[in-house]
């Protein structure tokens, strides 16, 4: 619970921790911006860290100068790809495993199907697609590592989906967070950036659940 609470204040109160980071750590700072984004791609177990909204928020430090544009999206986008392609290996030689199993102990078995059921749809499109999803976004190579999907289209799409993301967010927050409106609403923004994410999940949940029942 402690943990729990403690991921939820992060989120919370996401500009004012990035910002604290920034400051007082320097250039570690960078290692530890690396290291939330590379989690979220990479390990199936932590989909709830915050990518989307970190990547704007950091973009945002960018335009106040607190950090340096060009370093931090390339070491992010460093973060993205390498993720990316972790969790593809991870999932062909270990992921399937996972299916076989009723109950897993360390990640929600129901997000691996729906990432299943996604990719399935999109085909190598879902690496794409996938990472402007949380939590799909997660799951998606794992379950294109499974498929065993052909490494050289893998890693094409991943490292154009990681580009588009990395600028596309970074931009956002680099153009937009130092607006005062956004400045003074900037907690509301962030949960507004992941409401928005989750839309595409929710709709997919929602189809899939009308299939199950539909009377």
């Amino acid at each position: 619970m402690p943990f729990i609470m403690s991921v939820f204040d992060f989120v919370l109160h996401l500009d004012v921790h990035l910002r604290a980071i920034a400051v007082d750590y320097g250039a570690w700072a960078y290692v530890l911006f690396f290291l939330v984004i590379f989690c979220e791609t990479g390990l199936v177990v932590t989909p709830f860290l915050p990518g989307d909204s970190v990547l704007f928020m950091l973009g945002a430090l960018t335009a106040s100068g607190i950090l340096d544009f060009l370093p931090a999206s390339l070491i992010l986008l460093a973060a993205a790809i390498l993720g990316d392609t972790v969790n593809y290996e991870i999932g062909k030689y270990i992921g399937p495993h996972a299916f076989q199993k009723k109950e897993a102990r360390f990640f929600n078995k129901a997000n691996l199907l729906k990432a299943q059921a996604f990719y399935e749809k999109w085909g190598g499109l879902a690496i794409f697609l996938g990472r402007f999803m949380p939590i799909i976004r997660t799951f998606v190579p794992f379950v294109a590592g499974i498929g065993k999907m052909r490494y050289g289209k893998f890693i094409s799409f991943n490292v154009i989906g990681g580009l588009v993301w990395v600028f596309l967010f970074m931009g956002c927050g680099y153009l937009f967070g130092n607006i005062y409106f956004v400045k003074q609403h900037l907690t509301a923004l962030v949960f507004g950036i992941v409401m928005v994410s989750l839309i595409p999940v929710v709709i997919g949940a929602l189809k899939s659940r009308k299939r199950k029942d539909p009377a």
